[in-house]
């Protein structure tokens, strides 16, 4: 298993620390859904999260490194996971030969929401797709096709290549 780990400059706050509350995330996602409309709201988030997992990529040195995705399964679990940033675990990538589908769970977009919650994943689902597409050096689109909210054991994203 990878020891991944995204490296820190220095600490961002010196009492707080480098972490906030998954309370205060669910917050922002639902006020933006409130000013901006879901739609434009799914847009802007997973765009935000596309950019990060870019960022995530490139600090990890693994952006243009075309690895095997069991590898760059332990790279984003350590990096994302319990260990590094909390996002999400990432289970398991399985490329196909139409798509790339990611199993994750405990992820930030559906934390807290009530069984059988139609909340889908925006900034995890950007967040992995931004990473993948900065590893493979292919342009993606992901939807996700299960979820945790909806009875599944995990939430899936499925990435097709568009470019």
């Amino acid at each position: 298993m990878s020891t991944a780990v995204i490296p820190s400059v220095a600490q961002l706050r010196s009492e707080l620390g480098d972490f906030s509350s998954i309370v205060c995330f669910r917050a922002l996602v639902v006020g933006t859904e409130e000013v901006l409309g879901e739609k434009a709201a799914a847009i802007a988030l997973i765009g935000a999260g596309r950019q990060r997992g870019r960022q995530v990529a490139n600090q990890l040195g693994i952006a243009g490194k075309a690895m095997p995705l069991d590898e760059l399964v332990s790279v984003l679990q350590a990096a994302l996971g319990k260990n590094g940033t909390r996002l999400c675990i990432i289970e398991k990538i399985v490329e196909t030969s139409e798509s790339i589908l990611v199993y994750c769970r405990e992820t930030i977009c559906s934390a807290d929401e009530p069984e059988g919650s139609p909340r889908k994943l925006t900034f995890t689902l950007g967040a992995v797709q931004g990473v993948i597409e900065s590893v493979t050096g292919k342009r993606l689109r992901g939807k996700q096709t299960e979820s945790v909210l909806r009875g599944s054991a995990f939430d899936v994203i499925e990435f097709e290549t568009i470019g």
